[in-house]
């Protein structure tokens, strides 16, 4: 019966209601629902007992079924089921959401014709109305009501979600009040009090300092009362830390009026003053973030928190992704209801720009989700001067939602109520499902991308309308005035008090001389400091008990006796403890004891990023799979006395968004060592944007401190372009003043007391290390427990194997490198030849170095020698830095490609590389 395949799982209710109410009274049920269900029982043989509501739906759909058993009465209240799922799942098409533009038109409409009905049906009463919450109504009645949910200044999409009980959630809560606001006097007058704030705060800018970019919100004011009711209505359930990342436009309004910032501090930014501290250069004004603790209106305590971002849109998304996750972890790690992170986007953005989806695909990911995010777009319907028809090919902004089967609200920015009661909605969902929801908010934006662009040169039809359109505070006072809800005074009051204390402020402001920026998230550090890079250079205390490692030795190289694992993971789980006990401490096995270390001392540890459990060179192992069940054994989180925590995630194949959410996860949680690594260092390049705009210079622009970690697997081993160079001379590149540390270790020791100096400072910079692959298992790379234990990090480490008066060549490098050139010295018998290694490349450690060489009194030949071509690896970097002796370079030829394709090419290259280490008169 083809003509009701539309009938499913949705109309289960309907039908199951329809026949208990046959069973008990059979006259009670409508004459042609009481054949149908006759026929029904007389015409089968056999149905499943337990479910006979679904055989009758199963029935009327298959193609087998009576026909005859259906009246015309019966098959028009099928054709009114369709009908309302039409509006159910094309309702949001035939909305009046656009304030400035006629809507697109659909085909087909939603017209009854095309459902099988007549104007003829008006009148006649359906017991499909139920479905909407009616009791049985005439067409007529139902059409209505359907249009006033589906129809109106709020459309929503829902259908595609394939759990039946969240659908019929959504449905019974579109039904409260047909879907509309229902708001009391108090409530109205706040949110125009909120709108008259938005207003008022872009008109004063605007009059105030003409032509200054500011990125005005004019056009999508109503996002302010919804921010304010989202922020008010999520603290009365619980809610009580918010996490708030946006772009430019509008920001300068929500930190103003939803965050509190002091507009004496935005009016001093306009003035273009100077800072207070000379530590940091600052951001432009509309990048700046803050973090502030309120009381809601009924006395809620709540700490908000808006994310700084650079320029580079929805970056920040990830970023506040990682910031809840963290404050999740730890404080609410059994709620995470309790923190709610809020993403503002604008609408070219989030169709144009592919971190979204990464974001998106983390939402449900243990190692990454946060409890549901709600997604707010401020759709200005163009792009800079791009319209909307030529910024994406799906039919909405927002259609990447339904990657993870998130419902989408598309609001008339144009009624300040309509929005709050879908942002209401959005909050409803996100705490009952915990998943995302996303809110499409269509206004425009009043004037250019900034307030000196002229939009007329590419939209003028578009501006004229616009420039006759009036604002959503006057076209809501304007209902409340015709609704008796104020007097034609009283928007004039709040305007005038609003602007009044804005000049206060203006007129103090311009009594100081400097502005002042208030850290981000601040009540996180306490006890932190700044510091510049001569504290960096500073010696640290990484000791660790070989008591305490020898405790931990033992727990990560036990497997519980009772599971099975495969022969392989049980010699490699087993041989940590060998090499301990023999002083031959592999990479892995020191990683694993420094992270070990940390735990037991109170810090934290997660570790993210693709095949990280494992490792992708199958060297860490931090994950093992029991053979029969592939159930998870951690042995890390086994250790005795343990005081932190301990995750290890595989992440989605994603670098930009993993890294962001990482990013922002150290930025919300100092005391967790919190590291990404790439599965090989060039992939980091999928991340640039991280690295330029965040990780380089956060410190620096938003006096935020972060000690996010970076493992780059980088070496040249033959395996081509893509796998052997982490781009270290771009890392190199970024470094400047007390930025970051970049670090090449050629000893599991160091690597040990590398990463545990990150956490033992009372300071935090992000740490960028070349991790190695072929010495992950080369022999003469290990090291002892004494080393382990009461050894530190080291700078540089001195060539302590020959006689250094006579050497002749003195030879400095960083990395694997290392080993390939004292092989090569041993090959040759050059004694005359030292081989010292940085381990640190920066901040760079001079006054070792100079120590160094004051020990080699002979040495008149100085080499910096690298496997990386000579356009790339240390090379540039040492030129600006290393100035103590003239040196020669020995390094390959500049290439346009890491490393040759070709094993055989690759590895005579790297073999002439090495031979002008020894010969100075060598490829000249």
């Amino acid at each position: 019966m083809d003509r009701f395949s539309f009938l499913n799982a949705a109309h289960t209710e309907f039908f199951a209601q329809l026949y208990d109410q046959y069973l008990v009274n059979p006259d009670s049920v409508e004459p042609s629902w009481r054949s149908f269900f006759q026929g029904f029982d007389f015409g089968q043989t056999t149905y499943n007992d337990e479910n006979p509501v679904q055989t009758i739906v199963e029935y009327v759909t298959s193609d087998n079924a009576d026909c005859s058993l259906v009246s015309e009465k019966l098959q028009k209240e099928f054709n009114v089921l369709k009908l309302i799922d039409g509006y159910r799942t094309r309702g949001h098409l035939f909305t009046k959401t656009n304030p400035v533009r006629d809507r697109r038109t659909s085909s087909p409409t939603l017209d009854i014709e095309n459902f099988g009905l007549t104007t003829a049906d008006l009148s006649t009463i359906f017991d499909a109305a139920q479905t909407i919450g009616m009791v049985p109504s005439s067409l007529q009645d139902i059409v209505n009501r359907l249009k006033a949910i589906y129809c109106q200044h709020i459309g929503i999409e829902y259908m595609y979600i394939r759990n039946p009980g969240v659908v019929k959630w959504i449905q019974d809560k579109l039904a409260v009040n047909v879907n509309q606001p229902n708001f009391s006097i108090e409530e109205k007058k706040t949110i125009l009090n909120k709108l008259n704030e938005a207003v008022s705060f872009e008109n004063f800018l605007h009059t105030k300092y003409v032509g200054q970019k500011r990125f005005s919100l004019e056009g999508g004011e109503s996002i302010i009362p919804a921010l304010d009711a989202l922020i008010e209505q999520a603290a009365e359930k619980g809610v009580e830390q918010f996490v708030m990342g946006m772009a430019h436009r509008g920001r300068l309004n929500v930190l103003a009026n939803i965050f509190g910032k002091s507009t004496q501090d935005i009016f001093g930014e306009f003035d273009g003053k100077d800072y207070d501290q000379e530590y940091f250069d600052g951001d432009v004004k509309y990048h700046l973030g803050l973090t502030a603790d309120k009381k809601t209106r009924s006395g809620k305590s709540i700490n908000i928190n808006l994310a700084p971002n650079p320029s580079h849109l929805e970056t920040v998304g990830a970023v506040i992704e990682g910031i809840t996750r963290a404050k999740q972890d730890k404080y609410y790690a059994d709620d995470f209801s309790k923190v709610l992170p809020i993403a503002v986007h604008g609408d070219a953005a989030i169709a144009g720009q592919g971190i979204l989806y990464e974001i998106i695909q983390m939402a449900q990911l243990d190692g990454y989700k946060t409890g549901g995010t709600i997604h707010i777009v401020i759709n200005n319907q163009v792009g800079f001067t791009t319209n909307y028809l030529d910024a994406r090919s799906s039919t909405y902004c927002t259609d990447v939602a339904k990657v993870t089967l998130s419902p989408v609200l598309h609001v008339n920015a144009d009624d300040a109520e309509a929005v709050v009661h879908a942002v209401s909605f959005a909050l409803d969902y996100r705490m009952q499902f915990g998943r995302d929801v996303f809110i499409d908010l269509l206004g425009y934006r009043k004037y250019g991308h900034n307030e000196g662009d002229e939009p007329r040169f590419t939209q003028p039809v578009l501006y004229k309308i616009i420039a006759k359109h009036k604002n959503p505070r006057d076209i809501y006072a304007d209902k409340l005035l015709s609704d008796g809800v104020i007097d034609a005074s009283y928007v004039n009051a709040l305007e005038k008090q609003y602007k009044s204390a804005l000049e206060e402020n203006l007129e103090a402001s311009r009594k100081k001389d400097l502005t002042i920026i208030t850290p981000f998230m601040k009540n996180e550090w306490d006890g932190f400091v700044q510091v510049t890079d001569t504290q960096m250079l500073q010696k640290v205390d990484t000791t660790f008990a070989k008591e305490g490692l020898d405790s931990i030795i033992k727990t990560i190289s036990t497997l519980p006796e009772d599971k099975k694992f495969i022969n392989k993971i049980s010699k490699i789980v087993t041989d940590r403890k060998a090499g301990y006990d023999n002083n031959t401490i592999d990479w892995g096995t020191a990683e694993a004891l420094a992270y070990g270390s940390l735990l037991t001392e109170g810090f934290d540890v997660r570790i993210s990023g693709q095949d990280v459990e494992r490792g992708t060179f199958s060297h860490r192992h931090a994950v093992v799979k029991v053979e029969d069940s592939e159930e998870e054994v951690i042995l890390l989180n086994a250790i005795e006395n343990k005081k932190g925590n301990f995750g290890v995630f595989n992440s989605l194949l994603s670098e930009y968004g993993v890294l962001g959410f990482d990013y922002g996860y150290a930025l919300a949680n100092p005391k967790a060592l919190t590291i990404w690594e790439a599965q090989f260092g060039d992939f980091s390049n999928g991340a640039q944007i991280m690295i330029d705009q965040y990780i380089s210079c956060g410190e620096d622009k938003w006096n935020n401190q972060n000690g996010i970690v970076l493992l780059l697997p980088h070496g040249y081993e033959g395996q081509g372009a893509e796998h052997s160079s982490a781009r270290m001379e771009r890392y190199l590149q970024l470094c400047a003043r007390h930025n970051m540390y970049v670090a090449d270790c050629t000893t599991p020791a160091n690597f040990f007391h590398l990463l545990r100096r990150q956490m033992k400072t009372n300071f935090r910079k992000p740490l960028v290390v070349f991790s190695p692959k072929s010495l992950l298992r080369d022999p003469r790379c290990v090291s002892t427990v004494e080393e382990i234990a009461n050894g530190s990090f080291q700078e540089t480490i001195d060539d302590n194997t020959v006689d250094k008066k006579g050497v002749k060549t003195l030879v400095f490098v960083t990395g694997k490198f290392y080993y390939d050139i004292v092989a090569e010295r041993e090959n040759n018998g050059r004694n005359d030849v030292a081989v010292v290694r940085i381990e640190q490349l920066f901040p760079f450690p001079v006054d070792q170095i100079k120590e160094i060489i004051a020990q080699y009194p002979n040495a008149d030949d100085y080499v910096w020698a690298q496997e990386e071509p000579k356009n790339m690896g240390a090379y540039s970097f040492m030129l600006m830095n290393f100035d103590l002796v003239k040196w020669r370079l020995a390094s390959l030829k500049a290439y346009s490609a890491p490393a040759s394709g070709s094993y055989t090419r690759a590895k005579r290259r790297h073999a002439d590389a090495i031979r002008m280490v020894f010969d100075k008169n060598l490829f000249r």
